[in-house]
Formats: structure tokens, sequence, C-alpha cells
């Protein structure tokens, strides 16, 4: 946990204006940055309930946050939950919801999650892995057109088709170096900044999490647990999901208005310091 350097905090905090005995949800905990400072700010008696469907971030978190003692409460959930997990907490009517909704570097960097096609593991993909579907079951399993499907829908991939085909005759896939190879045939090797496998292995990672639904699920449920005057402030790191956000804050299920007229990205500084925030983009919600 130590170096962990949340996306855009001081925007975060912002937004969110944590003030002491304020109680607010983190539906996306990771590493615990947001949630720290949230905490922090809110003290003595301020708290966060705590969502993240990965088991390690939580047990990571439990120890680097312990000093918070019951201020913080977690549970290992999908964010879609936040509804009927606030309600059995007591967080119905905060002063603000905060997601952060990419990939956690953590996850990234451990092999054995096969998110990366810059390090060889099992191709799994799972963000929760105690769901069944894996991204092995998706390459070695659905039909050439259901593939093609999957990486143009959620990879915005042009050359879906043929990435599909290379990939049906190269099975069985077990590794993610098995799947780089197989796009590699169709694409050609790195060049430039983006590598040929990016996008297919984004949109198998967002396939098999239910990304784009339950994040939908997630902006209508975070809206009514939120008080009149509180704050909704979501980061996303793709276009698929920051054009779901606008136009869930544009037309809310529920009054309220965009604090944020343009989307809000990090500044030369903190891309230099944290590379990961150069594609990060934040929007904030207040309900009425």
């Amino acid at each position: 946990m130590l170096g962990h350097t949340p996306v855009l905090l001081e925007e975060v905090m912002k937004f969110l204006d944590p003030k002491p005995g304020g109680r607010f949800i983190d539906a996306t905990l990771g590493a615990g940055g947001h949630t720290r400072a949230i905490l922090e700010r809110t003290a003595p008696d301020g708290r966060v309930l705590a969502i993240d469907q990965d088991e390690l971030a939580l047990a990571g978190a439990r120890e680097s946050l312990q000093s918070f003692g019951s201020r913080l409460i977690m549970e290992h959930s999908n964010f879609k939950n936040i509804a009927p997990l606030a309600a059995g907490h007591g967080f119905l009517e905060v002063e603000g919801v905060l997601a952060d909704i990419g990939i956690s570097s953590m996850m990234v960097d451990d092999p054995s999650r096969g998110f990366s096609f810059m390090r060889e593991g099992p191709l799994d993909m799972r963000m929760d892995r105690t769901q069944d579907l894996t991204a092995a079951d998706v390459v070695n399993t659905y039909a050439e057109k259901e593939i093609a499907d999957i990486l143009y829908t959620y990879g915005e991939e042009r050359r879906s088709r043929p990435i599909a085909r290379s990939i049906v005759r190269a099975r069985p896939l077990r590794l993610t170096t098995d799947l780089t190879r197989a796009i590699e045939r169709v694409m050609g090797g790195p060049r430039g900044r983006i590598h040929p496998a990016t996008r297919t292995f984004q949109a198998l990672r967002i396939f098999v999490n239910g990304e784009l639904s339950s994040l939908e699920s997630f902006l209508d449920s975070s809206m009514t647990v939120i008080r009149s005057g509180g704050r909704l402030v979501v980061i996303t790191f793709h276009s698929l999901e920051d054009r779901i956000v606008k136009q869930k804050f544009r037309t809310p299920p529920v009054p309220g208005r965009v604090l944020t007229k343009k989307v809000v990205v990090a500044t030369e500084e903190e891309v230099r310091r944290n590379p990961r925030a150069r594609s990060a983009k934040l929007r904030a919600w207040e309900k009425s």
C-alpha cells in the first residue's frame, strides 16, 4: 500500500468537500487513498462505508486503514449494490459518494489476475474471483462472431473480426501471452504508445466483469442514497464509461445539477508524478 497515489485527490476533495462528522461512501475502495483522505477530513467522528469487489484490495486496505477503527466499514461487493449496502449500514442520506472506476494498479501488476498483456499469467480477468466467468471461458468457448462483437462493442476495436478469427484458430488459449500472440498475428507487434493488444484486453475485461451495466446500475442507485445537497463524484478512464456518466448526469433519475460543465482532468504536474492519471476524467453531480 505504501507509495499508492490516489488519482485526482485534490479535485475529489474539492467536490466532495468532506467536513467533520460527515458520512460518505467510497464505492471503489481499491488501495484506500481516497477513503483515507475523507476520514482525515471528517475527523473526529465522520464515517465512511467502503465497497470493493476485490477481496485482496479489502485485505490490504483493512491493514493500512486500521487506525480509523469503527469509523470505517468495509464491504466485499460490486458497487452496483450500493443501495442495499447503504441501507443495511445506516448510510442513507449521505453527504457524498465517490467512485474511481479504473482498474487498480494492484490488479494489473499481479500476473495471476491475467489483466495485463505485459505479464504472463492465466487468462482470468475477474475483479471478483468468486464469480464463475473468466476471460479463458470467453476466448475458448464463445463463437467467433460473439468474440468479434465483444471486441468491437467494449474495446472499439476496428479489426475485431480478424482478431476473433485468430483467437478461435489459436485455441486452446490458457495464458495472457497466448492471447497476445493471437492478436499480434493480425495487428503486428508493439509500435507507438498503444500496444496492439490494448483494446482486446480492455474489451474482455469489461465484458467478463459486466462493467458497463454495473456502472449504470450504480449511478441510478447512488443518486438515491445521497441527501439533498449531497454530491456524487465519478472518475472514469475510458470513453465508454465517461459517455455513460455524462449522459446519466444530464438526465438523472432524481432532480440534481451537473457541477462539472467541462470534464476535469489531471494537471501536467500530477501526470508527471502519476502517469496513470493521464486518462482519468472526473465528473461531479449535486442532488437537488
